[in-house]
């Protein structure tokens, strides 16, 4: 299956990307609050990717029409589903987005840099801008443009792979063992955190991440030009995610060592 094809070739950084030390460095509420205030920005990004697939592939306009692969439809729509309406631990409905926003307030993470941003999007300030004069870690700041300029090509398959393979993929082995180390430790300050955690386990990993792949079939067909560019785009979008956790640890450093 070309899917396998692919997964053997961004191998290599998908393993990289897993033993990162970002996963096993978080000890204490000071690094995750860092690690959060940098990673609300990847969640937001998630979204902003996800919407984008559903914008290119499904019908969204004021008139419905069919549009494009009617599995596509489905997988994407569903995807939007569990991350845009899930439930948190009480039985409400709410976004991941939310729900990651709300668990940083509750382990005392600052969480004004994300709403000021959020903020001028709602007022109509172009993202990017907002990104750029927003209080974002630059780490962050460079992530979420990286997947800005995949978005704004408005290719499908592109998409589909970074989200595929550069997101969903990942998140169950990158987030099981920053669980482990949190559960038992914090249960109080870091509650919120540990059920997003969790719910992105459980869900990602036994339902997200195959729809995703088949998502990548359904889009990259019989095209060798579309699946090389599969590979590429997920390539990339791994190393983005391993320079995004190496700013965070670079970026405690300074804080650790500032006067």
């Amino acid at each position: 299956m070309k899917i396998e094809f692919v997964k053997s070739q961004i191998l290599p950084a998908r393993q990289e990307l897993l033993n990162h030390q970002a996963f096993t460095w978080i000890d204490d509420l000071e690094k995750v609050h860092v690690f959060m205030e940098n990673h609300v920005w990847a969640v937001w990004d998630f979204m902003v990717l996800l919407k984008g697939l559903q914008r290119a592939c499904t019908s969204i306009g004021p008139y419905w029409v069919p549009k494009g692969n009617a599995e596509v439809r489905r997988l994407i729509n569903e995807i939007v589903f569990g991350e845009e309406s899930d439930l948190d631990q009480n039985g409400r409905a709410i976004s991941h987005f939310e729900l990651y926003v709300q668990a940083m307030d509750e382990a005392g993470a600052n969480t004004l840099p994300i709403r000021s941003f959020i903020q001028d999007l709602q007022n109509g300030v172009d993202a990017k801008l907002a990104l750029r004069q927003s209080q974002a870690p630059e780490g962050a700041k460079q992530f979420v443009l990286e997947t800005l300029e995949v978005v704004e090509r408005n290719v499908a398959s592109e998409m589909a792979a970074v989200f595929t393979f550069g997101r969903e993929d990942l998140i169950p082995d990158m987030f099981i063992e920053i669980v482990r180390n949190l559960k038992e430790k914090f249960p109080s300050e870091l509650g919120l955190f540990t059920y997003y955690l969790e719910r992105h386990i459980e869900v990602d990993g036994d339902v997200h991440g195959a729809l995703s792949e088949r998502m990548v079939v359904e889009l990259c067909g019989n095209s060798p030009d579309l699946w090389d560019k599969a590979i590429e785009s997920s390539k990339i979008a791994l190393q983005n995610r391993i320079n995004l956790w190496t700013a965070v640890l670079e970026q405690y450093e300074e804080l650790r060592l500032a006067p």
